[in-house]
């Protein structure tokens, strides 16, 4: 089980994200766009700079949904490799078997 201090600051990072995501998308479009001024360029990048650091989306981690690791996360369950592995064994998720040979 992951530290919840760690889970908590992932969470409230995702709130962040979520909050100023329109803004940060319309600048890193105006930051990008080769046909637009060079100094409106460099300003949409000063604006985004000014954004707290938390509002940028790769700074949120994957985290398991039933205990918060952060390693070894399969994004098509939403857990980590230990509980699916858990679950997969106990049957509790469709279509997923252990192999064996």
């Amino acid at each position: 089980m992951a530290k919840l201090s760690s889970v908590n600051k992932n969470e409230r990072r995702k709130k962040l994200v979520k909050k100023y995501a329109g803004k940060y998308a319309r600048l890193k479009a105006i930051a990008e766009d080769a046909s637009v001024d060079d100094d409106e360029r460099l300003m949409a990048r000063l604006k985004m700079a000014e954004l707290p650091r938390n509002a940028n989306p790769t700074r949120v981690r994957n985290r398991c949904e039933l205990t918060g690791r952060s390693r070894g996360y399969y994004r098509k369950f939403g857990l980590s490799r230990i509980m699916i592995r858990e679950l997969g064994n106990k049957g509790l998720i469709p279509g997923l078997t252990k192999s064996s040979w």
